[in-house]
Formats: structure tokens, sequence, C-alpha cells
């Protein structure tokens, strides 16, 4: 008898048992505890997917959120430009634009040559009309910039489209013609 065989025999008790306890653990593991790992593997995975999906979504939801409100305060603020800085109507408009000129060039030391105004035809659907004033103004150059600054300065809503800077003669005063704008809201009508 071989010494494996002999060895057999003589603890058969003990190694019979080990034998199907080892057999019976390896089942329990193949069958329960290899597959309830796996599922156990799978729900951490997800759950880590579903804390990065949820911290996007929270994000999104931030961003939404700031959408909003920045878009609220852009109306807010787009309503405030039309209430208080654009003129009401192109009569408003003219009297703030066209009318204070003169005043402004006497105390800059300029001199008006010609003036005048035209409205300019909205486009479909605008919101907004448009005024254009012609200014031809006689003068030295740092007076017609004291002109310009004070222009820009006053709380009307003026902007300055274009300058142009001529002279015929070095003896004689240059010569400015500026386009100016405003905008006044149109009515419903659309004038």
């Amino acid at each position: 008898m071989t010494l494996g065989r002999r060895i057999f025999a003589e603890k058969r008790a003990v190694i019979v048992p080990l034998a199907i306890a080892a057999l019976a653990n390896v089942l329990v593991y193949a069958l329960v505890v290899y597959p309830l790992r796996q599922k156990s593997l799978g729900a951490a995975d997800r759950a880590k997917n579903a804390a990065v999906t949820l911290k996007a979504a929270e994000q999104d939801f931030a961003n939404a959120r700031e959408l909003v409100a920045g878009k609220s305060r852009a109306e807010q603020e787009l309503l405030t430009f039309y209430g208080k800085v654009l003129p009401a109507d192109q009569l408003a408009a003219l009297r703030l634009t066209y009318g204070p000129l003169p005043a402004l060039a006497r105390k800059a030391n300029v001199k008006v040559i010609a003036r005048h105004w035209a409205p300019e035809v909205p486009k479909k659907d605008a919101r907004v009309a448009r005024l254009v004033v012609h200014v031809s103004l006689e003068g030295d150059y740092d007076a017609f910039r004291q002109f310009i600054y004070a222009l820009e300065t006053a709380p009307e809503f003026v902007v300055v489209d274009d300058v142009t800077i001529s002279f015929v003669d070095p003896t004689k005063p240059l010569i400015f013609s500026l386009e100016l704008s405003t905008y006044y809201p149109l009515g419903a009508s659309g004038g």
C-alpha cells in the first residue's frame, strides 16, 4: 500500500468531511458569493455613474436658474432703457437732439452753419426708429473737441455716427460735419 492510500485509510474519518466541506465551500462560492460580488460591483458602478449624472444635472439646473435670472435682469434693463433712456417718441427725440445743439455749440465756442434732421424709415417689425441729425459747424479744433465732449457727456441718448473735418483755406476756421443719431420706440402701429 502506498503512503497516500495508507494515510487516506487511516484518516478517512477526517479527510472525507474536510473534502466535502471544501467542495461545499467551492460550490457556495461559485453559486452564491461570486454572483453576489459581481452584482455588488455592478451596483457600485451604477451608484458612481448615478452620482456623476446627479452632479451634471445639478450643474445644468444651476445654469438654467442663472439663465432665467439673467434673462429677467436683461428684460428689466431693457424696460428701463426703453422707459428712461430713450426719448418717448419722434418729437421728444427731436427736442433732445436737434434742439440743444446751438446751445452746446455756443458754449464750446463753435458756430452752427447748418443743421437738418430726417427720420430713417424703420425696418419691418422694428421696435425702435432712428432719427438722424446732420450738423455742420465752424471753429477751431480744440473748441470742436470741447463740443463733442459736451455732446457725449450730456444725459440725452445721442450717438455720434460720423465726423468729417475739412478746411479750404488755412486762414479760415475748420468745417466739421457731424452725423448724429438717436432712437425712439415705435408705437404699436409701427410709427
